[in-house]
């Protein structure tokens, strides 16, 4: 089984870049660790890692 780590960034890149203005930069650094690899990678799996990294980075937001 091939196990990569990638950013965030690379994976919004190849798979949905015009979702890319729209990320922060925090979240584009986020390092991913991808059990079968960049190339197994669908569009909907994007979409899923997407969704739970920008909740990550919203757990510590104060909203005033």
């Amino acid at each position: 089984m091939l196990v990569e780590t990638v950013k965030l960034s690379a994976i919004v890149m190849r798979l949905t870049p015009e979702l890319y203005p729209f990320l922060k930069r925090s979240e584009l650094d986020f390092e991913i660790v991808l059990r079968n690899g960049l190339e197994a990678l669908e569009t909907e799996d994007a979409m899923e890692i997407i969704q739970y990294s920008i909740s990550e980075h919203q757990k510590d937001a104060l909203l005033h």
